[in-house]
């Protein structure tokens, strides 16, 4: 099963930490589930990771700068070995990407991807003193949260009672006034200020067409469909469940009778309620 998992992470400014980040998680993978899990595959010890690059790292004054930001974090990633990535563009912080801007992003990976070279060797800061001292840090902090998350109960306890929720939190917040105080520099926003005019941004605006036309298809198909293969599907559904089948089989049986995923998720939660995230502050 090991092989099959996969995590994503959002990728930060701080290039070298950044490297350093998923360097390290891929030891950590590789150590749990041979020395915890006892697997003897490489398939099963690969640290398979995407990634995003951008989003709350990029900020509305000198909005074009977000490019930059973008591009740094990609490469970041791509050096620490990721295998998949989303780059957000520049404009986001105003709204939904213009078709341009996402174009931008695309390109920004693909310049990485063709142009660059970064791809043509695995780990190329391998042996770099400060990479491997830094990869030697992040590995030792990442040991002691999951420590500190194992003895609170483990992850799903952690969720149940807002502990993670609160430590992201806490997190959020001391960079945010990192940002105000100045400590953490960031250009635009509190070094190399400059007064200008709001950017005259081509937003995307919704297709109302083509919103139309996905409601037409989805009338069609559930007026096609076999009402009564659909009843019995979401029933068998909420009996397994009820249980501790697994429950894959039934969703796919559940999607070959066209069930709707609102109408899946509805009968889950008829089963478990919908979980309530904990006030944390």
């Amino acid at each position: 099963f090991a092989p099959q998992i996969s995590f994503f992470f959002y990728t930060h400014g701080d290039f070298f930490e950044e490297i350093a980040k998923y360097r390290a998680g891929r030891r950590r993978w590789a150590t749990i589930v041979r020395e915890r899990y006892g697997a003897d595959s490489d398939k099963a010890s690969m640290f398979r990771f995407g990634c995003v690059a951008g989003g709350a790292s990029l900020y509305a004054p000198q909005a074009q700068n977000n490019l930059v930001r973008v591009a740094y974090e990609a490469m970041a990633a791509v050096l620490g070995g990721v295998q998949s990535m989303f780059t957000a563009a520049w404009d986001e912080p105003f709204a939904l990407p213009s078709e341009e801007s996402a174009t931008l992003a695309l390109r920004t990976q693909q310049i990485l991807a063709y142009e660059t070279g970064v791809t043509k060797v695995a780990d190329p800061l391998g042996g770099s003193y400060f990479v491997e001292a830094l990869t030697d840090a992040t590995e030792e902090k990442i040991i002691e949260i999951m420590h500190d998350l194992e003895q609170h109960g483990g992850m799903v306890r952690c969720i149940e009672d807002g502990y993670l929720q609160g430590l992201i939190a806490d997190e959020a917040y001391k960079i945010h006034k990192e940002v105000e105080s100045g400590e953490r520099p960031v250009v635009g926003v509190n070094k190399f200020v400059v007064d200008e005019p709001a950017p005259d941004l081509a937003t995307y605006e919704l297709d109302a067409e083509g919103r139309d036309l996905q409601l037409k298809r989805l009338a069609k198909v559930k007026a096609e469909r076999d009402p009564v293969a659909v009843k019995e599907a979401l029933a068998a559904l909420a009996r397994a469940a009820d249980g501790d089948d697994n429950l894959m089989h039934k969703l796919i049986d559940c999607a070959n009778a066209y069930c709707t995923v609102g109408e899946m998720v509805s009968t889950l939660k008829t089963v478990w309620g919908e979980f309530q995230q904990p006030v944390v502050f």
